[in-house]
């Protein structure tokens, strides 16, 4: 069974699917279950380039990715900064290669309860703070 809100990857040829609602069934591609990225949190190595750091700023809140800025590589980026609150994703930003690792929301008050930030790195998985 999915997981809601779940980011699984398929280990063969590498399609990564994100969950918006779980139904019963299990998530397969390539003829083989998908495996769910366990959020990592500050506890882990490389916490410093990957941990979501949240600011607020004029009129919402800034998500920058690492408290050393994590890299925007061809191989290596950050594809994906999200804003949860109380278990659901209410906001995302894609990103790309040669971008900055960071998100501007607007309407948003860094002081919300629950809110916290996750992002995906490409090689090193799922980041919250």
């Amino acid at each position: 069974m999915a997981k809601s809100q779940g980011i699984y990857k398929c280990l063969i040829c590498g399609n990564v699917v994100s969950v918006l609602d779980a139904g019963r069934g299990e998530l397969v591609c390539c003829g083989k279950p998908m495996s769910l990225f366990e959020e990592k949190t500050a506890e882990q190595e490389g916490r410093e380039k990957h941990v979501p750091l949240l600011e607020p700023i004029d009129g919402g809140i800034k998500v920058t990715v690492g408290s050393v800025l994590h890299p925007m590589e061809e191989k290596h980026y950050i594809e994906l900064i999200q804003l949860i609150k109380e278990g659901e994703v209410f906001m995302e930003k894609r990103l790309k290669p040669g971008t900055q690792p960071i998100a501007e929301f607007c309407h948003v008050n860094v002081n919300a309860e629950g809110l916290m930030a996750r992002a995906f790195c490409n090689l090193h998985g799922l980041w919250k703070n």
